[in-house]
């Protein structure tokens, strides 16, 4: 007797149509987050053309391109290639560095406090850079590396007070606590640190503490950049395989995800970003905090890594105008322009945390 293959049931027509509605929903979404990572993308142009070509010496637009070529103009090829062009390149990419490590942490954490700058990692960071130049009389560039291992021996202590000792895996709420824990521990250090320093070191530590970009060079742009271009890939990567992982731990399992894996490799990344940045710039408070909020209210809820590294680019290099800038007679080191513009934020997202809203 020879079978016959039975066909498949035809689809209902609400399932039909409640597919298409997701896709059209999805579709939209994916629109939305385009045109704001393209605006975006224009902003921090725009952004990086201000800080480049005017200021308080101003270079007109062939100009600029006659120096790229290599020619020679008395007084304007030193500022432009010496000290606008390097502090504008250096500012985008820390930003975008710290757009990138506070989107990892909000979505890993899931908490709109969830940031480097709030959890400590820039102010081990500014420990370590503040010890190299106490301890072992260090300067410039190795400077650097001192920072980078003291973001990341705060991090070390974060993540070994936070591991749930039974089962393995970060827990989150203790990694917050953790995390505000090493941060005063790490300003203490810093405070300790600078009593040690005579008065023109402290000074200079001072001021690298306070976020600065007024010392950016070329070899530390390229440090920063090689980080990026290996660790911005992966940090998108990651940011995508967590998405399981907001419908449930075992939903998540069933799907083929492993969010235990997946939340330590993002948080990982988001520590070595945070670091990487803050030791070629010093601590820049509260661009980790608001590039995500930013992000998701420019595409209207989604949100993009992309669009967080962006607007972090955009807001170290505005910063950078504004302290430049602004004031006359007065130069403000970036960080303290993102404390003062972050730190009303921080307020909002306490303010919404209160009153149930997500931020």
């Amino acid at each position: 007797m020879t079978g016959t293959a039975l066909a498949p049931a035809p689809a209902a027509p609400e399932d039909t149509g409640a597919a298409e509605a997701l896709r059209a929903v999805r579709r939209t979404r994916a629109r939305r987050t385009r045109r704001a990572v393209a605006l975006l993308a224009l902003a921090l142009l725009a952004a990086l053309a201000v800080r480049v070509l005017l200021g308080r010496y101003t270079v007109t637009i062939p100009d600029f391109f006659a120096i790229l070529a290599g020619e020679q103009i008395p007084g304007a090829s030193f500022i432009v290639l010496q000290e606008k062009l390097p502090r504008a390149v250096l500012g985008a990419l820390a930003g975008t560095a710290l757009g990138c490590s506070g989107a990892l942490f909000r979505r890993v954490l899931r908490n709109p406090l969830a940031s480097p700058d709030i959890l400590g990692i820039t102010y081990g960071a500014a420990a370590g850079a503040v010890a190299g130049t106490a301890l072992w009389g260090l300067r410039g560039t190795a400077v650097s590396w001192t920072a980078l291992a003291g973001a990341l021996l705060a991090a070390a202590l974060i993540a070994t007070a936070s591991v749930r000792l039974r089962g393995g895996g970060i827990v989150g709420e203790r990694f917050l606590l953790a995390g505000i824990g090493v941060a005063a521990l790490a300003q203490a250090v810093t405070a300790a640190m600078l009593t040690r320093l005579a008065l023109n070191s402290a000074q200079d530590a001072a001021v690298w503490t306070a976020g600065s970009l007024s010392a950016a060079t070329w070899e530390r742009i390229t440090v920063l950049g090689a980080c990026l271009l290996l660790a911005v890939p992966a940090a998108v990567a990651a940011h995508r395989a967590l998405e399981p992982a907001e419908l449930g731990p075992e939903l998540a399992a069933g799907l083929g995800a492993h969010p235990g894996r997946s939340r330590a490799l993002a948080l990982g990344l988001g520590v070595l970003l945070a670091a990487a940045a803050t030791a070629a710039t010093g601590p820049l408070a509260f661009v980790a905090l608001m590039s995500t909020p930013v992000a998701t209210a420019l595409t209207r809820g989604r949100t993009s890594i992309l669009a967080c590294a962006l607007v972090g680019a955009v807001v170290v290099v505005v910063a950078d105008s504004l302290g430049s800038d602004l004031l006359a007679g007065t130069q403000l080191p970036a960080g303290v322009v993102t404390g003062a513009v972050g730190a009303p934020v921080m307020l909002w997202l306490l303010v919404r945390q209160r009153r149930g809203g997500t931020a």
